[in-house]
């Protein structure tokens, strides 16, 4: 039983421009590397944790990933 995405997961938000599915990723980033350590953060495992919060696809999140560690002009 597969819902549609909320339209507004891919809206940013006015105060730092993250959409909720780039919060959620990185609120997860944030959580394996304190378990781990400090430690790199595997994708998998990332992609693992951030699945239990959104119904996001691998490909999907592997773009989200890439616009987030694009370096800003």
């Amino acid at each position: 039983m597969s819902k549609s995405p909320d339209p507004q997961d891919y809206i940013p938000d006015v105060r730092d421009g993250l959409t909720r599915r780039e919060r959620v990723v990185l609120y997860c980033l944030q959580q394996a590397q304190r378990e781990l350590g400090g430690r790199n953060v595997p994708t998998i495992m990332l992609y693992g944790r951030v699945v239990e919060h959104i119904d996001i696809s691998v490909e999907e999140m592997q773009q989200l990933l890439q616009r987030l560690i694009q370096p800003l002009d």
